[in-house]
């Protein structure tokens, strides 16, 4: 299915960019590979439209509307091209796209607030807020549309423009987004470029950039806040979650097994606020190993595309590989595989579900973060035990404590080092609350009213009082 080109691409034609299905591992269609030089004609576009962009919040609203109804319409095109380049089920990408058009409807009806100053003085001040200018969005691979949306819903609401890039692992979806946000919003208002590094790496050194908001791993997110430093644009970075589930020893194992399996494993444990390591009591550690070891071995795997599929491949070759050393290390450190831990046979980049015992509490499939179809479930014999483990990685962005005693619950969540805790549930986000890491899981704050005043740079207007006739 070819892809229609929705960013500008200046002068030359830009040479191609091989796209992979990841069923199959093999190429199915390409994109434009565009260069680092054609970015100063595409960011100067987005500076003028912003002049306009910027000066009509009513126009705004309608437009963010309008493209919400757009990407709702194009659902059936949308999604099987995301399931063909990401490798999740069809119904996930569906999901995605909803989720898409609700969050530039959510973003549509805020608005940031004037606010008056009260200090006592004579002078009348208030707080008003100002758009910041074009926005880079750099997205991964795991979630292109959501996590693009995440960025350019609020950077739009807030008056921005948007300059928008996707991995080069998953392109074609998102330039088809911008092909049919483009119907619905101003030219140059967002645009969508695709292409290798050092693409991203310029565009978040770009001195026109007036913001950067990246999400992806660690390493990355301190290389572009340097580039970015160089040009002092503001930078929001979501980065990697090595999220700890702390199971209590009053826990219904049968009950949360489900929910704590797909917390794990959804998009084939490709999430970055997934269940990546599990403490349990001792006395029930076999009993959570064997329930989690039986859903990995009889969930279905295989092509999104397919009916039925429960769990895709790994998106890339790179990231299977490096999920295979991870296990592999682990193995070979005493860990056993009670469930999986080998890929798949046949084509494509499957790996199948795995969980892990015995593993050393230092090995790295517990310290870092595996990013794919992997959990190690970890004994402990009492709770500070448990959630000082939890709190002993540089990570910091979910976590979650599962029992039946709600107030023991919720007490044992507060100690956890992290931005986001669930009680009994994992990794589901509402797009009215905050979402922010601490330590190295991030920079800054996403979704919400927290999203929208990220996007924006407060304003103040001091006017002396009215003089006495």
């Amino acid at each position: 299915m070819p892809t229609p080109h929705a960013g500008r691409v200046s002068g030359r034609r830009a040479p191609c960019l091989a796209v992979i299905d990841p069923a199959s591992g093999e190429i199915f269609d390409e994109t434009p590979d565009q260069q680092p030089d054609e970015l100063d004609d595409v960011i100067d576009r987005a500076r003028h439209a912003w002049t306009g962009w910027r000066a009509d919040p009513a126009a705004r609203t309608a437009g963010l509307n309008a493209a919400a109804d757009a990407v709702e319409a194009a659902g059936d095109d949308l999604a099987p091209l995301l399931t063909r380049e990401q490798g999740k089920p069809l119904a996930e990408s569906y999901a995605e796209v909803a989720r898409t058009a609700a969050r530039l409807r959510y973003f549509a009806a805020l608005a940031p607030r004037t606010r008056r100053i009260a200090d006592g003085r004579p002078v009348h001040s208030e707080i008003r807020w100002q758009s910041l200018g074009p926005v880079a969005a750099i997205v991964p691979w795991n979630f292109p549309l959501q996590l693009a949306s995440a960025k350019f819903a609020p950077a739009l609401a807030a008056g921005n423009t948007v300059v928008l890039k996707p991995s080069p692992n998953t392109p074609l979806a998102t330039r088809l987004l911008g092909a049919v946000l483009a119907k619905a919003l101003p030219e140059d208002v967002l645009t969508v470029i695709t292409g290798r590094e050092p693409l991203g790496a310029r565009l978040a050194s770009h001195p026109g950039i007036r913001h950067v908001t990246f999400t992806g791993s660690v390493p990355t997110g301190r290389a572009v806040a340097a580039a970015a430093a160089g040009s002092l644009a503001r930078v929001t970075l979501e980065l990697g979650g090595n999220d700890a589930a702390v199971l209590l020893d009053d826990v219904d194992v049968e009950r949360v097994a489900d929910r704590l399996f797909w917390a794990a494993f959804r998009n084939c444990g490709q999430v970055c606020m997934a269940v990546k390591r599990v403490y349990a009591p001792a006395r029930l550690h076999a009993a959570v190993v064997e329930a989690l070891a039986h859903r990995a071995k009889t969930v279905v795997v295989g092509p999104g595309l397919v009916p039925g599929t429960r769990l895709g491949p790994v998106n890339n070759a790179p990231q299977l590989a490096r999920i295979e050393r991870f296990v592999q290390r682990a193995l070979a450190a005493g860990a056993r595989a009670a469930a999986g831990g080998h890929r798949l046979d046949g084509p494509g980049y499957f790996f199948a579900p795995t969980i892990l015992t015995d593993v050393p509490p230092e090995d790295p499939v517990v310290t870092e973060e595996q990013f794919g179809p992997v959990l190690p479930v970890l004994p402990y014999r009492n709770l500070d035990e448990a959630v000082e483990a939890a709190n002993g990685t540089g990570f910091g962005l979910g976590g979650s404590v599962w029992g039946t005693d709600p107030d023991r619950a919720a007490a044992t969540a507060d100690r956890l080092e992290c931005g986001t805790v669930w009680i009994n549930h994992h990794a589901e986000l509402s797009l009215a609350q905050p979402f922010a890491g601490v330590k190295e899981s991030g920079l800054g704050v996403a979704g919400g009213p927290w999203g929208l005043y990220g996007n924006l740079r407060p304003f103040v207007v001091h006017r002396p009082p009215e003089e006495e006739g």
